[in-house]
């Protein structure tokens, strides 16, 4: 019995060795498990400066174009489809800049606002305010706003006189058990652009101050594991050299400042500068910017690991997105937009006028040029005045000779501005042609006007003057670069008065005219300049084809 039993022991032995190893080894691995971290990836995709533009066509010559959600909804879909702990912000510009959504906002603003009905498509997530949103009134922007299904933001623009922000500061969203903030910033230059109806009731603060605020309260209160600012501003000096971009307003562009001093900052999706920003790294802020038009979509990665204390960004990545040949247009935004765009194109293509000759903007920077000479002659009638000063907006514009469509006119003159007329000085007139003057550097013997441009100055900033003659003598200077200056064959005198017909923009300091600051408004045209353009043609049938020669660069 005893031999029997030490049998039976012997041969159950191994089975319990081996369900001691088996448990042995169960037990290492789930100790080895627990000292691996728990990780998360999360993916903000962004646009910016959309600027109405939908489907991929450029209006102004009815060609196919890269840009438009409808290119940038292919990539977001197709992301999403490999990463679903995905945000979507936008940083502004968005309703406004694109002929179909001048038509709807100025003709037809009865239905939902075409780029809020595909952006609530596509399940944004929230959208900074930009300036550019201010430009049709506030009962545009305000019927938009209603009709979007996710939250405008911005923590800087507050009801004038109160503590209250006239929209969200931020908002807080929650992705795989990660709490994420997302602060939204204006530039605080409405003022300076736009008229003082279309932003009645409201002040823009500086945004430093108000990202630290917000940026301070969602880390302490709401306990944000990441903050994101989505800022309708971008950067506004050269990174090579620290040198302020020219042209600005104060604080126009912070994205470097609040990078550099707002603790508690992971990214910063930028706008309002029209730039593709793919990846860059301040003070260990990562920003990022789409360019505009949706040519680009921007994609910040986030790396998280969870910790005693809670989630920490442990890495963290971006890059942009081309809207190129490659990727196809989204089938369903395009049928979102169709209706829009067959109207947009019905109003285009309305014959206003003929021209008997083929004009273009391609030379207006470097000589008088009848296409322009058109805008002045306008702007002079419309505003009874002695001068008009004139931006070339875009110098691709043309007008062929035969029919003179509205498509014609858009394209010539691209912004929703209006007309003011001012009563100014000779001194001041000629103080706004030096400021434009800055246009050209330097003069270097043997180079053209072409090679002496200042290319870190908006064409759109180099007015020109019509109903006085002068030259331009780019070898004089900076302040010395008009010469001959005349009103009707006499030189004209610095004291004399003028009405002076310009813009919106440039009456509220756009362009950095600060000599226009304070001078008397005689004439203000609650009509777009584009309009009045379109009833003078109307009127006239025909357009002029010889320029007036009133102005030429020397040497």
């Amino acid at each position: 019995m005893q031999t029997i039993n030490h049998m039976k022991i012997r041969k159950i032995s191994p089975l319990f060795q081996s369900v001691s190893i088996l448990v042995f080894l169960l037990a290492i691995v789930l100790v080895a498990r627990s000292f691996v971290p728990e990780r998360v990836q999360i993916t903000i995709l962004g646009t910016t400066d959309l600027h109405g533009n939908i489907i991929p066509i450029d209006y102004y010559t009815d060609k196919a174009d890269n840009r438009g959600l409808a290119k940038v909804a292919t990539l977001i879909k197709r992301i999403r489809k490999e990463q679903p702990n995905t945000l979507l912000i936008d940083s502004g510009d968005t309703i406004q800049g694109s002929p179909l959504e001048s038509f709807h906002s100025r003709k037809n603003n009865v239905r939902t606002d075409p780029m809020m009905l595909v952006m609530n498509s596509l399940n944004y997530d929230a959208m900074a305010v930009g300036n550019h949103e201010y430009n049709f009134g506030l009962k545009v922007l305000e019927k938009a706003r209603g009709e979007a299904k996710f939250p405008w933001l911005s923590g800087n623009t507050y009801e004038k006189g109160t503590q209250r922000t006239h929209y969200k500061p931020y908002i807080v969203k929650e992705v795989a058990g990660v709490r994420i903030g997302i602060v939204g910033l204006t530039t605080p230059g409405v003022p300076y652009w736009d008229n003082p109806p279309n932003y009645e009731g409201l002040e823009f603060r500086e945004p430093v101050a108000e990202a630290r605020k917000w940026v301070t309260m969602l880390r302490t209160q709401e306990k944000a594991d990441v903050v994101v600012i989505a800022m309708h501003m971008g950067l506004g000096e050269d990174l090579r050299t620290g040198e302020a971009s020219p042209g600005q307003i104060p604080h126009e562009n912070e994205a470097i400042a609040i990078a550099k001093e707002v603790p508690g900052v992971d990214v910063i999706f930028m706008g309002h500068t029209h730039r593709e920003v793919p990846s860059l790294y301040i003070n260990g802020v990562l920003l990022t910017q789409a360019n505009h038009w949706g040519r680009h979509l921007a994609r910040a990665d986030l790396y998280l690991q969870k910790e005693p204390s809670g989630w920490r960004v442990y890495a963290k990545s971006a890059r942009t997105f081309p809207s190129d040949d490659r990727v196809e247009p989204d089938p369903e935004v395009v049928k979102l937009a169709e209706p829009y765009d067959r109207q947009t194109q019905e109003w285009l293509a309305r014959v206003v006028a003929e021209s008997p000759e083929d004009l273009t903007a391609e030379d207006a920077r470097f000589r008088d040029t009848a296409i322009l000479d058109l805008v002045q002659k306008v702007q002079l009638e419309a505003g009874k005045a002695d001068v008009s000063m004139v931006a070339s907006f875009n110098q691709n514009a043309r007008i062929d000779k035969g029919p003179v469509t509205v498509r014609d006119i858009a394209e010539l003159y691209v912004y929703e501005n209006t007309l003011v007329v001012l009563e100014v000085t000779g001194q001041q007139l000629k103080d706004a042609l030096e400021h434009s003057a800055k246009y050209y550097t330097e003069y270097q013997p043997g180079k053209t006007p072409r090679d002496l441009i200042n290319d870190k100055i908006p064409a759109y900033n180099f007015d020109i003057a019509e109903g006085v003659t002068y030259d331009l003598d780019i070898s004089k200077p900076l302040g010395s670069r008009i010469q001959n200056l005349r009103l009707k064959g006499q030189p004209l005198s610095m004291t004399r008065k003028l009405r002076l017909a310009t813009n919106n923009y440039r009456v509220n300091g756009g362009g950095g005219y600060s000599m226009y600051k304070n001078a008397p408004v005689v004439y203000r045209s609650s009509e777009e300049i584009r309009e009045l353009m379109v009833d003078w043609l109307e009127r006239h049938k025909t357009i002029p084809t010889k320029p007036n020669n009133n102005w030429r660069i020397v040497p």
